[in-house]
């Protein structure tokens, strides 16, 4: 397994890495929410159906072809 040549630009570029960074922030948050209780009123669950639609958002990005990355611009 090796780094695609233009690594830097599909990092900077794709939208599948850019869900998967929220998706991430929202796990992050949904495992917070314990320790905040009393500070905020949140739903159960909310963070996790949010997260799990974002990373199937994420995969389906993923195959898409995505023009500013395959474009080389």
């Amino acid at each position: 397994m090796k780094f695609a040549s233009d690594w830097k630009r599909v990092l900077q570029r794709a939208w599948s890495i850019r869900l998967m960074l929220i998706a991430g922030l929202l796990s992050g948050i949904e495992f917070a929410i314990p320790y905040l209780d009393g500070y905020v009123d949140i739903p159960p669950r909310l963070f996790a159906a949010l997260s799990g639609f974002t990373v199937a958002a994420a995969f389906v990005a993923r195959l898409l072809a995505q023009k500013d990355v395959a474009d080389g611009k």
